[in-house]
């Protein structure tokens, strides 16, 4: 006879889910503004992207997505535009659950949940504040994660010294 699987997670799996999604910070900036909108030049754009994961309680956990703009003309500043999403999640941490799998979650699941929203603030804002629409290309949280773990694996082998970058 088989068993039916209605979807229900059994007791020994463990369970990850957000609890809440929110902007923290916002911040939009055109420190030139009137003049700047009549410069001509071709701006040029930097784009700072940040993560942070702390412990909230055990078993919760903030994961924090930041993402700055900047565009500037030449040395002259046009606009900054910066975002703060936050994602809180609980997880319980019973049979199955273990820190790597953890690590993984936070550092890939949780920005890719996140980012959509950062990137649809932060187009709103620049298109808010009378530039150009920016819609700011899709990510590979992936990567970096993997990228990361490299680091810390190099910084490991020499001995535990502090990473420069």
């Amino acid at each position: 006879m088989a068993e039916q699987n209605n979807g229900a997670v059994g007791a020994d799996q463990a369970q990850f889910s957000i609890q809440k999604i929110y902007v923290k910070d916002v911040s939009f900036e055109v420190p030139s503004a009137p003049q700047i909108f009549s410069e001509p030049g071709q701006p040029q754009l930097e784009l700072n992207l940040n993560q942070k994961v702390g412990r909230v309680a055990d078993g919760m956990f903030e994961v924090v997505l930041g993402v700055t703009l900047t565009c500037k003309l030449g040395e002259k500043p046009i606009y900054l535009a910066e975002v703060r999403n936050r994602l809180n999640n609980q997880y319980d941490g019973g049979a199955g659950f273990d820190d790597r799998t953890l690590d993984m979650m936070l550092g890939t699941y949780c920005p890719n949940v996140l980012f959509p929203y950062a990137r649809q603030f932060l187009g709103e804002l620049v298109a808010q504040g009378g530039f150009p629409p920016f819609y700011l290309q899709p990510i590979n949280f992936e990567a970096l994660y993997a990228e990361g773990l490299r680091q810390r694996a190099q910084v490991a082998a020499v001995g535990g010294g502090e990473l420069r970058q």
